[in-house]
């Protein structure tokens, strides 16, 4: 019998991810009625006319877009060939834990130093995954 417990975290980072793709046209339309940019500003993605501040919710997003990609696959491996550890449902949680981190940081105050910390952190966790995932899928 398959373990939902590792599809869990899966919901909770897509969950966030929704929350920073709402953030986005928020921003971008407060930014547009405080005439600190034109709606022309977004037909492209962002001229250079952007604000950084506008401009950190999308770039947030495609953070969450990018390797998080791999741990929906890892989760999903674990989901459907191999049964998944409490370690490996741990560390799904721990993943996501610091990718919110990471966000919290990014949208917040964008201490570079703090975000690196916390995404290298995240990567190191998903190549645990992705380990535990091939080692128990090998045997």
């Amino acid at each position: 019998m398959n373990n939902p417990s590792i599809l869990y975290p899966v919901f909770a980072l897509a969950g966030l991810t929704g929350l920073v793709l709402l953030l986005i046209p928020i921003v971008r339309i407060r930014a547009v009625r405080r005439r600190e940019v034109r709606g022309i500003d977004f037909k492209l993605g962002e001229s250079a006319a952007v604000p950084d501040a506008v401009r950190i919710p999308n770039r947030n997003y495609m953070n969450l877009l990018e390797l998080p990609v791999l741990f929906y696959v890892v989760c999903l491996l674990f989901y459907v060939a191999v049964l998944p550890t409490p370690a490996a449902i741990w560390l799904a949680w721990v993943y996501v834990g610091l990718r919110a981190l990471h966000s919290v940081v990014h949208l917040t105050y964008n201490h570079v130093i703090h975000r690196l910390v916390l995404f290298a952190a995240s990567n190191g966790v998903l190549v645990v995954l992705w380990v535990m995932a091939a080692t128990r899928l090998v045997r």
